[in-house]
């Protein structure tokens, strides 16, 4: 997705998705390139909804191949800070550090103490992106995991100002991103679409493609397969939900302001699975709604997404509002 800033919305100045070989990916490192390249120039040539017109992009790693943890140090110089940063990582990241590209941004500062997010990524995973874009001829500008791209279009929404606990649903695991002014707890759970399909398929002794024609039609909402859909997903459910309730646990024992998590938004392609924001709401006792980006950007005369897959274009839609001062200040 390319997005055209303006005064009033982003306008979307082009768009599109293609699917590609998994093989072509182990264990999030992309290991045949070039089949994924192929892929993408099918994408340009032929089934783009207006242009893509800029070789620079940014690019997101999936959130369950990111090391990411927020500590809280005394107030530091920039040196002094960097030292700080790679002593924690060394204590709590389970990969040597030669290993990993390293980042870290101070999120709030006070006189004395300053609260700063770290992110690392094994060197294999990012190399391997920027070995896809070296072949499709394209400057990678940033980096972000899946995760943050969605939790920095989420700073549009209208409810954004309440401590918020957003779940963006991938393919094989779910991404949690616990958001207060900013990203600030992370984290993923073995819930993805593909997994929820597996899982339907596998429990009602049908096809992979049939599972996940049972998934859209009926999911977790009312039906006569109501009761065998939710054993099959129960599993997958139970971590996410366990996972949900010990991210907002950490954050209300430490949050500053004493403030309670007050919505859970979910977001992603297994977002439109029927039935699923009233599920957590049962099971979570907190409102649980999803988030449609195409409300915050501009289409102008390109078609818009299709009603099925907006959802998922809220990672991609993140990354292309990224402003050029955010990268290049």
């Amino acid at each position: 997705m390319q997005l055209r800033q303006t005064a009033h919305k982003p306008q979307v100045v082009g768009y599109g998705e293609a699917p590609f070989d998994t093989g072509a990916v182990k264990d999030g490192c992309i290991e045949k390139p070039e089949l994924i390249a192929q892929a993408v120039n099918e994408l340009f040539r032929h089934h783009l909804v207006g242009d893509i017109t800029t070789r620079r992009v940014a690019v997101s790693l999936p959130m369950a191949k990111a090391f990411t943890r927020f500590i809280d140090v005394p107030r530091l110089s920039d040196k002094e800070l960097a030292e700080a940063v790679k002593n924690e990582a060394e204590q709590y990241i389970p990969a040597a550090l030669d290993n990993l590209y390293l980042d870290y941004t101070r999120i709030t500062s006070t006189p004395a103490l300053s609260t700063v997010f770290i992110v690392a990524t094994q060197r294999r995973i990012v190399d391997s992106y920027l070995t896809l874009s070296h072949l499709l001829g394209l400057e990678v500008v940033m980096i972000q995991t899946s995760g943050d791209a969605s939790a920095h279009f989420f700073t549009r929404d209208r409810q954004s100002d309440v401590p918020s606990l957003l779940v963006d649903f991938g393919s094989y695991s779910a991404d949690i991103t616990l958001y207060d002014k900013g990203p600030i707890i992370s984290g993923t759970a073995a819930c993805g679409s593909d997994l929820l399909t597996l899982a339907i398929a596998k429990e009602l002794g049908v096809t992979e493609k049939e599972g996940n024609l049972i998934k859209a039609k009926y999911g977790l909402g009312l039906s006569k397969k109501q009761a065998q859909i939710e054993k099959a997903l129960r599993p997958n459910m139970g971590l996410l939900i366990m996972e949900i309730k010990r991210t907002i646990r950490y954050y209300e024992e430490h949050a500053h302001n004493q403030q309670k998590v007050s919505q859970i938004v979910i977001s992603g392609g297994g977002a439109n699975m029927p039935g699923l924001a009233e599920y957590l709401t049962s099971n979570l006792r907190i409102a649980v709604r999803s988030f449609d980006p195409t409300s915050y950007i501009d289409f102008g005369h390109l078609q818009p997404f299709n009603l099925t897959d907006r959802m998922s274009y809220v990672t991609a839609t993140g990354l292309a509002d990224i402003k050029s001062e955010e990268i290049f200040s």
